[in-house]
């Protein structure tokens, strides 16, 4: 593994980067970067014009495409996706990045007409301010760059926690983008990091100088986050779980843990109890790493506890339907709302589908599967899923704060819906 030293890393590598790496072995207490991100506003560090921001963030995007392959390898390494995929993650951010330059020349509200003569009325968006981004196993350096790079050109700063067992994909981006920075004589702590588990997430949920926080992962740990954050009143960004499976003749890699395969395992296990056959899979391939087969399962009901229990594994549950809507509310009806798609030549049943008695998930795809969705779209899901949008269209509104701002340029004082007092 010397192809590692492209990207800075070492045997045992420091896990905490806040302008200055440091940090390994257990972790105690709260993550040092998110005074340091803070301090870093606060000393002027990043108040310059959007587009000079957007220009870092075109650096940033520039510096990751020259360790595009090598970072893919680690995904592939770290994670367990195939090379190409690990190479397509990164290919994402990078392609976030060249959105946000543009972005960075857009954002911003309109001027409103007043009833008022002499007085103007604008919608003015200023940044959040310090950004906390939890991120998950799946997808440990795209869904990072959506958040980041979004959240950069509006003028935060980013604390970012990726998942404990990706922690060398964490330091390896986090050394890419702090070299962009510090080149361009901004603070480094402008993008920290503090590697660790859950008790890190937990003091970052519960601290009041994370303006927003961003998190990415089950429902079940979603939900006691947004608890935590709206107990201080603060801002959260939610992508929790999905439930989505149209996939065909797609080449998988290794599960990413151990526990990953326990859970294939228990999941099939749970089918098969629930009235459903394996046709297809359903056993771990003996070989080293966490290999499973595709498992396809037929016979089970629609509202079978074990087809609305998100599972990360290639599982696919067939189900059989009549009329088009029952098929529908059988999607409808699952907690989970991040994406579905639907097969069909059929014009009147696509626009039904897209439509108000349709699909309730973030995402609704026709003839396409329901991953790999392009980055100039709101990425983001309905129900449990949380209802945060990330990357595209107007997602960076999340990232700001909103004032309505009324001018009087006057030499009057007129109140509003036309109120004298006398």
């Amino acid at each position: 593994y010397a192809w590692l030293r492209e990207l800075g890393l070492e045997e045992e590598n420091p896990g905490v980067y806040n302008g200055r790496w440091g940090g390994s072995g257990e972790v105690g207490g709260g993550p040092r970067g998110r005074g340091s991100a803070a301090a870093a506003l606060g000393r002027g560090g990043w108040a310059i014009p959007a587009p000079k921001r957007g220009e870092i963030v075109r650096q940033i995007g520039d510096a990751l495409r020259q360790k595009i392959k090598v970072l893919g390898s680690l995904v592939s390494l770290e994670m367990g996706k195939i090379f190409v995929e690990g190479v397509g993650e990164v290919q994402e951010y990078v392609d976030v990045c060249d959105y946000a330059v543009g972005l960075s020349r857009m954002i911003g509200g309109p001027i409103l007409p007043s009833e008022r003569p002499g007085h103007a009325l604008i919608e003015q968006w200023n940044p959040v301010g310090l950004v906390g981004i939890i991120t998950a196993f799946n997808f440990p350096v795209a869904v990072y760059g959506w958040n980041s790079a979004i959240a950069m050109i509006c003028g935060n700063a980013c604390l970012w926690k990726g998942a404990p067992t990706t922690s060398l994909i964490s330091v390896a981006v986090t050394k890419i983008i702090a070299k962009v920075l510090e080149d361009n004589k901004v603070p480094g702590a402008i993008c920290s990091l503090a590697c660790g588990g859950a008790e890190i997430g937990t003091a970052m949920a519960r601290d009041e100088r994370m303006d927003l926080l961003s998190f990415t992962g089950s429902t079940k740990v979603g939900k006691q986050v947004a608890l935590m954050v709206q107990e201080r009143f603060g801002r959260s960004l939610l992508e929790l779980g999905g439930n989505n499976a149209i996939i065909a003749d797609t080449l998988y890699g290794p599960l990413h843990t151990k526990e990953a395969v326990k859970m294939y395992l228990d999941a099939v296990e749970q089918a098969k109890q629930q009235g459903g056959s394996v046709v297809c899979g359903g056993k771990v391939i003996n070989r080293p790493g966490n290999y499973v087969e595709p498992t396809i399962v037929t016979g089970l009901p629609h509202n079978a506890p074990i087809v609305h229990t998100e599972t990360f594994a290639p599982i696919l549950y067939v189900l059989k339907f009549k009329v088009e809507e029952e098929v529908f509310t059988w999607n409808n009806e699952v907690k989970q709302g991040l994406s579905s798609s639907i097969f069909t030549k059929d014009l009147g049943r696509i626009f039904r589908w897209l439509g108000p008695k349709g699909s309730d998930c973030g995402i609704v795809n026709v003839n396409i599967p329901t991953s790999g969705a392009e980055i100039g779209g709101a990425f983001g899901g309905e129900k449990h899923t949380g209802g945060g949008r990330e990357s595209g269209s107007d997602s960076w509104k999340l990232y700001m704060r909103r004032s309505t701002c009324t001018i009087n340029y006057s030499k009057d004082l007129p109140l509003a819906q036309g109120i004298k007092f006398q």
